[in-house]
């Protein structure tokens, strides 16, 4: 299972005053089980390039394609893509509609003519999945519960339907700490214990460079950089066009002092905290 991206561009309002080209010419290919940041400024096109993942919006030019199957192919293919790939919207929870927990996130699934077994296994899972008992929640009204359980069963719903790919767009907008550490938590666990292709669009450098594997930067609708979090963040060309995790400013102004040699690519508050340890330990031993 793969989504392959070749020299996408997609203009809004074509022929009009207000014509604007928001992707042009982006090519990657993301591959089964990785986990992707897409970062960059607001404007750069990050959310129109999500959309194109699952057929929301249609190429002007160029092609998008998931396992095989392209989005500008027939209707019969949109389908199946778009079973195979879940996009997650800031805010899910104001979609969320039903009377019970267990309903709305089982739409999804009965909507796609699963088995009632079928169904019942995969909402049993999803909810399970993002950190919810379902026992204790599954009669409960969505809206009686907090901001952070809405979130979670409105992702539930999307992780119901058994995805390969997961797209989550700015997935902690709004919560406050501990929600976004616990989402993000469950984010990472659907990505690494399930098998999912997670992607995953933040404009928060700190968290997205400790949870992916790799981040694609785009810029004013074209992609320039795609590497590792390390590889970005080292690259003084593409980071000073983004605002750096606190970390990577950390170990920089450390290591200008001549006192420290912290490697890049630390992204983790214990891992900062060894190499600074380390790093003191070391000039200890040199006097």
């Amino acid at each position: 299972m793969s989504i392959k991206v070749e020299n996408l561009t997609h203009t809004y309002m074509p022929g009009t005053p207000f014509q604007a080209t928001a992707i042009k010419d982006v090519s990657f290919e993301i591959q089964q089980g990785e986990f992707v940041g897409i970062i960059g400024h607001t404007g750069s096109g990050k959310s129109t390039l999500i959309q194109h993942l699952n057929g929301l919006l249609k190429p002007d030019s160029g092609t998008v394609t998931v396992d095989g199957l392209t989005t500008t192919g027939e209707k019969s293919e949109l389908k199946q893509i778009r079973r195979k790939v879940g996009l997650v919207f800031q805010y899910p929870e104001y979609q969320l509609f039903e009377e019970t927990v267990e309903k709305d996130v089982g739409y999804g699934p009965g909507n796609m003519g699963f088995s009632e077994e079928e169904k019942a296994r995969c909402v049993r899972e999803a909810i399970e999945a993002v950190g919810l008992d379902y026992e204790a929640i599954k009669d409960q009204s969505p809206f009686d519960l907090s901001g952070g359980q809405k979130r979670r069963v409105a992702i539930a719903g999307i992780l119901a339907m058994n995805p390969d790919i997961i797209v989550f767009d700015e997935p902690t907008a709004g919560l406050d700490p501990s929600g976004r550490e616990l989402l993000f938590e469950k984010i990472s666990y659907i990505q690494r214990e399930m098998n999912k292709t997670v992607i995953l669009i933040s404009h928060s450098m700190d968290d997205v460079a400790r949870l992916a594997h790799r981040l694609l930067v785009m810029e004013e609708g074209q992609l320039i950089f795609d590497g590792t979090p390390a590889e970005v963040f080292a690259n003084r060309e593409i980071s000073r066009r983004l605002d750096k995790p606190q970390l990577t400013s950390i170990a920089e102004k450390l290591n200008a002092t001549g006192k420290f040699c912290i490697p890049d690519g630390i992204f983790e508050v214990e891992a900062m905290a060894k190499a600074i340890a380390d790093c003191l330990k070391g000039e200890n031993n040199d006097q």
